[in-house]
């Protein structure tokens, strides 16, 4: 069985952002056992699953990310959506547009200090839509 949700998140400003509990309240109760699957309909964010007990984890992604792909760099030619536009693409190609996580007795089975992370490239990127699939 397959169950499909449509999931909008809140702005959240440009950075990583802990979202496991927001995906969470939008998805009726998981199976016994199965696979939640979770797509980013943007290509200027991302997902990703990492670290969720120490915010300073999410400050430094948001510095190594921004060293490795600056802004302003004068070989760019997608510029007309603003400066921080052509490398929240590059940024979101690196981190990648989904995730997939195990469900074991009703319950994401992600380690102990892990969440779903929203990868926000754009400083102002507004609401943000996900498509949640629950393999059962």
């Amino acid at each position: 069985m397959v169950e499909q949700y449509s999931i909008r998140l809140k702005p959240y400003p440009r950075g990583f952002h802990l979202v496991t509990g927001e995906i969470l309240s939008q998805i009726s109760e998981l199976p016994k056992a199965g696979i939640l699957h979770l797509f980013i309909q943007h290509t200027s964010a991302g997902l990703s699953i990492n670290e969720n007990a120490d915010p300073s984890v999410r400050v430094d992604f948001e510095q190594i990310f921004n060293r490795l792909v600056p802004e302003n760099e004068p070989y760019y030619t997608h510029v007309f959506e603003g400066s921080d536009d052509m490398p929240a693409h590059v940024k979101s190609t690196l981190a990648g547009s989904s995730v997939s996580i195990p469900i074991t007795n009703h319950r994401l089975n992600l380690g102990t200090w892990q969440g779903i992370y929203l990868c926000e490239f754009r400083n102002h990127g507004g609401s943000r839509k996900i498509v949640a699939t629950v393999y059962h």
